[in-house]
Formats: C-alpha cells, sequence, structure tokens
C-alpha cells in the first residue's frame, strides 16, 4: 500500500514540475516553486528528489514513458487513419490525466525536428519513416499543438470528459482525415 501511494505522489510532483517547466523553462522554475505547487514545503520535495536536476531526470524519464506508452498501443497498427486515431486518443487520456507532463512533451516537439531524442518515439507513433515528408511532420505537430491546447482549455473548464471527444476530432482533423471513423475503429 505505501508503494502504491509513493507512486502517487511522484507522479503528481512530476506532473506538477513538468507543467512549470514547460511554462516558465527549467532554469526560471524554482524547487520552491515546484514544492509550493505541490503543496510540500522545500525540504519536503527535496526528500523525494534530491536536487533539482535529479526531479529534471525524473520528468524527462517519465516523458519518454508516456510517449513509449502510446508507441506500443498503436505499433501493431499499419500507418493510416487507424494509427492515428489511436495515437491521438491514447495521448488525449495520457494528457486529460497528466496535463504537466504532456504539455512539456508536447512543447518539446513543436521544434519540428522529427528526431529529437525527446520527442522521436511519439513521431514514430503515428508511423513516420526515418526522414518524414515535411507536410506529415507539420500535420502531426498541428494536431498535437490543438491536443495540448484543448486539454489544458478543458481542465481548466472542468470539462475533461465532456470534451474529450471534440478533443479527439480536432487533433484527428488536424492530421488531414476526415472526421469519418474508419470502420475498423468503431
Amino acid at each position: 500500500m505505501a508503494r502504491v501511494f509513493r507512486q502517487q505522489i511522484d507522479e503528481g510532483i512530476l506532473d506538477r514540475a513538468a507543467g512549470l517547466f514547460a511554462r516558465h523553462g527549467f532554469t526560471q522554475t524554482s524547487v520552491q516553486a515546484v514544492a509550493d505547487a505541490v503543496g510540500l514545503s522545500k525540504a519536503g520535495l527535496l526528500h523525494y528528489f534530491p536536487s533539482k536536476e535529479a526531479l529534471r531526470e525524473a520528468v524527462f524519464r517519465r516523458s519518454l514513458e508516456l510517449q513509449r506508452e502510446v508507441h506500443d498501443q498503436v505499433a501493431d497498427l499499419p500507418p493510416g487513419p487507424e494509427r492515428d486515431r489511436l495515437a491521438i486518443e491514447t495521448i488525449v487520456d495520457q494528457a486529460m490525466a497528466r496535463p504537466g507532463l504532456v504539455s512539456l512533451t508536447l512543447g518539446l516537439h513543436t521544434t519540428l525536428d522529427a528526431w529529437a531524442v525527446e520527442t522521436r518515439t511519439l513521431v514514430e507513433a503515428f508511423g513516420t519513416g526515418p526522414d518524414p515528408e515535411p507536410e506529415r511532420l507539420m500535420r502531426i505537430t498541428g494536431a498535437l499543438g490543438a491536443l495540448s491546447i484543448l486539454v489544458l482549455a478543458a481542465h481548466r473548464a472542468g470539462k475533461g470528459s465532456a470534451w474529450r471527444p471534440h478533443v479527439v476530432a480536432t487533433s484527428y482533423d488536424a492530421l488531414g482525415h476526415s472526421r469519418e471513423i474508419p470502420e475498423a475503429a468503431r
């Protein structure tokens, strides 16, 4: 039981820290700011993560784990609309549960560098090859940007589950697909 509780605390700290890093940058985010955001003293936060760098490393590792979860969810599907929709749905669900971590991950993606270490797995989840076409890369970036903004807006409005279908549809549309759901995905 204690281990589950510790994982929940760690997950909450990582999500809040990632959100602050996404909003203010790593260098401009203090350990005290993260501690305040999670309701701990600075010493209490340092009990979980002994330094700001350790916290950054844990956030980065968790971001990569979330991307791997998306990739693993869609890996057996061929590139195309069905895979794209499942990738979007998986990312939306992650973002609804962990807005800070996903905001940081998607913010890193806006560099349009398809093979940056921070976002490579996420781009691959959309079935891109080693050298994605510029239009495809821009569509993925547009879909992820829309997804990020809409999920954050849904959180602020307290409408996460109510807006989920609209977030998925808008992000899917940005990939260049019609709203018609493939028969296999129904």
